[in-house]
């Protein structure tokens, strides 16, 4: 069997220490629900401070393995929970898919019945970087349109965060014969904003670290928001590569915004092999309970910038005059000045130009 992934059993260890190295980052909490479906690649970013965020769907596969001669229908549910847990960055995620297969070994005319979790996780992600955490450096450019939208080589610069979890088998799960109950799983998810409407998500991850057959695997997503930015698309590549296991899979889907806090979506997708062959297809949808609050501040920890701008050397001078030019009259509306005047004069003759109107 040809690798994706080269690698050696001590050679693990030193990638879960990588997965594991701390940074420092900051998060980016938005108003608008933002959803790892409908593919299964993983955003970078957690969902905020106390937003709760349900993701569930339906599926159906189709399995055939042309060296075993088999055939599977496979019916199923998948569900994703997540919270935002103490600060913007952390997020605490439950991952689990629940599936119903039904096995034919056609060269001996059998019929096998497997039902049970073919995922059941529960894990941590911490953003450590984010590129937009310097807001004076991602200020859009007033003068040029095409300059906010074209591609930049600083959009490759990705937001990172690192994940680290657990499986849980539990009985006796068919999908995970003699596997042990509790194994673990770490990841590193990259997200790049390649230009206001496309994204770019990575995933690289070490699972089932413990057990006799652990597994190395990538994502690689890239998605698109129409002029109608309800609506987007995606496709998306994974690779995984075990000794139980290895596969080269595509999928693609469209989603849509039905509000702020509900998102519904569909996804298809195949294998690009034959040992086995999957075609799949699921739909479903995501819903979020905001019960995020803005932390507060003190004054002096805030930047010069952060509240108004700095203040003018000369803004209490400039009062001054304003007042004694009120004569005591400063809440009385004294009107435009000239130079207010001229400028509204400007405006009134470019909003006749552009209106083609003839003024008389």
């Amino acid at each position: 069997m040809n690798s994706l992934l080269a690698y050696s059993k001590p050679n693990y260890y030193i990638f879960a220490f990588l997965l594991l190295i701390p940074l420092y980052g900051l998060s980016q909490y938005t108003d608008v629900i933002n959803s790892n479906r409908p593919g299964l690649s993983v955003s970078a970013y957690a969902v905020g401070k106390n937003v709760v965020q349900a993701e569930m769907g339906l599926f159906y596969e189709q399995k055939d393995h042309t060296l075993l001669n088999t055939q599977s229908d496979i019916w199923g549910t998948d569900i994703a929970l997540r919270y935002g847990l103490l600060f913007e960055q952390l997020e605490l995620s439950y991952e689990g898919t629940f599936q119903d297969q039904d096995l034919t070994y056609s060269n001996f005319n059998l019929l096998a019945k497997r039902r049970d979790f073919s995922r059941n996780r529960l894990g941590l992600k911490y953003l450590v970087y984010d590129p937009f955490k310097n807001p004076e450096a991602n200020k859009p450019n007033l003068y040029s349109w095409r300059a906010n939208h074209k591609f930049q080589f600083k959009n490759l610069l990705p937001a990172v965060s690192l994940y680290g979890g657990a499986n849980f088998v539990f009985g006796d799960n068919p999908f995970y014969v003699g596997e042990p109950t509790i194994s673990y799983r770490g990841m590193i998810a990259t997200q790049s904003r390649l230009t206001p409407r496309f994204v770019l998500i990575t995933n690289t991850a070490f699972d089932r670290i413990t057990t006799d057959d652990p597994e190395l695997s990538y994502l690689i997503s890239l998605s698109h928001a129409f002029r109608n930015p309800k609506w987007s698309v995606f496709v998306e590549h994974q690779g995984i590569q075990s000794d139980r296991y290895a596969d080269l899979l595509l999928r693609g889907g469209i989603a849509h915004l039905l509000k702020e806090n509900l998102q519904l979506d569909f996804n298809m997708g195949a294998s690009l092999k034959n040992t086995p062959t999957r075609i799949f297809f699921g739909f479903g949808g995501s819903y979020r309970m905001d019960f995020h609050k803005d932390s507060l501040k003190p004054i002096e920890d805030q930047e010069a910038d952060q509240n108004g701008g700095a203040i003018d050397k000369n803004a209490m001078k400039k009062e001054k005059r304003k007042k004694r030019k009120g004569n005591g009259a400063e809440d009385i509306d004294l009107g435009p000045s000239k130079k207010q005047l001229k400028k509204l004069k400007k405006k009134e003759k470019k909003k006749q130009k552009e209106s083609s109107e003839i003024d008389f």
